[in-house]
């Protein structure tokens, strides 16, 4: 599908923002690599070459009579007895880049943990000896799945609330704002830890908690561009016609309000990434035994004789959120009509 003019120049003038240009790919990139988590950190192997046939435990349990062990248990793939098996009988085992899940720990490690980065655990162990680097990688895709949850849910909320409230304005605006003025007044981190308290918090739960508050940051900007709008005499002349409301808001008045808000979301998924880190980090977050980044700085806090915690999750946070700032720029002077290209 062909771009429009205008978004072809929007286009250009983003890809003229080098640092917008190349944040984007860069951001693309690791998020793709850490979407195929499993195939590139993984205590079980990709696939197993074992007497003529495939296997693949990587999606299919097998057991250790599978491969000529003694028991009909779950076959532990780290555990040179099984490797001999598969080895003498002309099998061959690949395994994945990194030979840890997230949830693996390396019981032979050559210091206690947290033990110092090694050939075999290239970012080190935490204090549980689980790799590190395996960590930061379900870590980001959990973070980043999260917050992109999160936003969506915030803008479909926030432009909602915003258009109705832009559109029909009167008391049903003065009493949405007076109503907002309330909400957004409120210390929210310290709400969250408040509400995360009541429950037992898993991902669900957190993401719709965080909605609690994210919404608010959308409904401003749409409100005002709905407010702007709504006396143009295309959409009088659209009243005049028997539009319903409906569909003069979202089909001809907010287009004009998405320049503002597609601006916005970059900035509001860093955001949502920062809270989840927060919350991790105060112990109010994920449950124990999640992949958090906000988990490894707290760790990396508690082992400051493990400068390689701390230094691992400050860099993966840092890079995230610079990524995402320099997108967002790079969208915001992009439908900024007094740019040029």
């Amino acid at each position: 599908m062909a771009l429009s003019a205008i978004n072809q120049q929007r286009w250009a003038r983003f890809k003229s923002n080098r640092r917008a240009f190349y944040s984007l790919w860069l951001f693309s990139i690791l998020f793709s690599f850490c979407l195929l988590a499993e195939f590139i950190a993984n205590d079980q192997p990709i696939a197993i070459q074992y007497k003529g046939q495939w296997y693949s435990p990587i999606f299919v349990e097998y057991s250790e009579t599978t491969f000529g062990g003694e028991f009909d248990l779950a076959a532990d793939y780290r555990d040179p007895y099984i490797q001999e098996l598969i080895e003498e009988a002309g099998g061959t085992i690949y395994w994945p880049l990194i030979p840890y899940h997230h949830s693996t720990i390396n019981y032979d490690l050559p210091t206690p943990a947290p033990s110092a980065p090694t050939v075999d655990n290239w970012l080190g162990t935490d204090d549980k000896g689980q790799d590190v680097l395996a960590r930061v990688i379900y870590g980001f895709r959990l973070s980043v799945l999260f917050g992109f949850a999160v936003t969506i849910a915030s803008a479909i909320i926030g432009i909602s609330l915003g258009a109705v409230q832009g559109f029909y304005g009167g008391w049903v605006d003065i009493w949405l704002q007076r109503f907002m003025e309330i909400w957004g007044g409120l210390p929210q981190l310290f709400m969250l830890i408040i509400l995360v308290n009541f429950i037992t918090p898993n991902v669900a739960w957190l993401i719709f908690i965080t909605l609690l508050f994210g919404w608010m940051g959308f409904v401003g900007v749409v409100r005002a561009e709905f407010l702007r709008c709504r006396n143009f005499e295309y959409v009088l002349a659209a009243k005049a016609m028997g539009m319903s409301d409906s569909r003069l808001m979202f089909k001809h008045i907010l287009p004009n309000a998405m320049v503002a808000t597609l601006a916005m979301l970059p900035f509001s998924l860093s955001g949502s990434v920062t809270i989840l880190t927060s919350l991790d980090f105060l112990g109010f977050g994920l449950p124990p035994g999640e992949p958090s980044l906000g988990e490894l700085l707290a760790q990396g806090k508690a082992n400051i004789q493990a400068p390689w915690l701390g230094l691992t999750a400050f860099g993966s946070l840092g890079l995230i959120l610079m990524l995402l700032v320099f997108v967002g720029e790079g969208i915001r002077d992009a439908y900024d009509p007094r740019k040029s290209y």
